[in-house]
């Protein structure tokens, strides 16, 4: 962790990989946090401009020697994602980052082919989106719909892989990589038979991916019109939950004045008591299906031969647009009513 001392950090070495003559041009990192948000992620973070970028250094140093098969992008940018996740701490950003892409490598159906347009169906019937504004705190909410999937039209691993994609989308915004995110479901009208889906397999994989292989911060899950048998879903869920986690979880039942003590009205759509009009997907939805390119030009150097060397590792690893989506995000958010 980040502090006074450099005693309990690993110092980038002199003759590193990293160092090397081989290695390409990287995009230089431009922080394009405010004074407030610099603030708060020295703060709660540890996060210390000053140091940022050595913070940074080490832990490509720590891939390159202890993983340099890993086949992982090593720009500034991508780095810092799992640097913030875990308060700057070299060992647990170093293992977040390895259960990142063995999340992905272990589990196929879910992230072979991984791209918005193979998803889009879940897209359109509003399963997953994310609300237009940002709560005071400055966190995206992730609104889940279980109720708006059929079960005879894809499988449950469909859903997830919209979850993963929302979730990358808003993670290449560095106000998110602080702020985090909250979650909102809505589990009105779902059945026995549908929750039968999601069994003891399928949530031993999420709970990992969300905890330990994903470079974000849930805040809050809000669970809202759950029905009598969301006690048996939890109770699958819960033994895979980290206490801090499961102190998250807030069940609503249908009571929105209780869900309002947790995200206020004004930032709601009208179906869960708030004053923002109706919840409308398609904004999401269209910012989601616009980064295809980007998602596959991301995506396409994260997998890598199982022959590869650690100087091709590093070659492939240039990720050049990675803060140019930051920006895209920024932008879009700037210009829409997400701002």
């Amino acid at each position: 962790m980040s502090g006074d001392s450099d005693c309990t950090r690993t110092s980038p070495s002199a003759g590193s990989l990293s160092d090397n003559e081989f290695l390409p041009d990287r995009p230089k990192y431009v922080c394009s946090l405010s004074p407030d948000l610099i603030t708060k992620a020295r703060e709660e973070l540890q996060e210390k401009p000053e140091w940022r970028l050595r913070d940074v250094q080490a832990l490509r140093d720590m891939v390159c020697k202890d993983y340099p098969s890993l086949g992982t992008c090593l720009d500034d940018a991508f780095l810092l994602r799992f640097l913030r996740a875990r308060k700057f701490d070299y060992d647990r950003a170093l293992q977040l980052l390895v259960n990142y892409h063995t999340c992905r490598r272990s589990w196929p159906e879910v992230f072979n082919n991984l791209k918005p347009s193979a998803i889009k169906p879940v897209l359109e019937s509003g399963f997953v989106t994310v609300l237009p504004c940002l709560d005071p705190e400055g966190r995206h909410i992730v609104c889940i719909r279980p109720d708006r999937w059929t079960p005879s039209n894809y499988p449950i691993t469909e859903n997830i892989r919209a979850i993963y994609l929302t979730l990358e989308k808003l993670i290449q915004s560095e106000e998110t990589q602080v702020n985090g995110i909250v979650i909102l479901a809505d589990y009105k009208g779902v059945s026995l038979s549908k929750a039968s889906h999601f069994g003891p397999f399928v949530a031993k994989k999420v709970i990992g991916i969300l905890q330990d292989g994903f470079p974000i911060r849930i805040k809050a899950v809000n669970i809202i019109n759950e029905p009598r048998i969301f006690k048996g879903i939890f109770a699958i869920i819960k033994p895979f939950l980290k206490e801090k986690i499961a102190n998250r979880f807030f069940l609503h039942g249908c009571d929105l004045n209780s869900l309002h003590q947790n995200i206020p009205p004004v930032i709601l759509p009208e179906e869960y008591g708030g004053t923002s009009g109706k919840l409308d997907i398609s904004a999401w939805n269209e910012l989601l299906l616009a980064s295809e390119e980007d998602f596959l030009h991301d995506f396409s150097q994260l997998v890598l031969p199982c022959d590869s060397s650690p100087q091709d590792m590093l070659h492939d690893c240039t990720a050049k647009n990675l803060h140019h989506h930051s920006n895209e995000f920024l932008t879009w958010q700037q210009t829409s009513s997400w701002s």
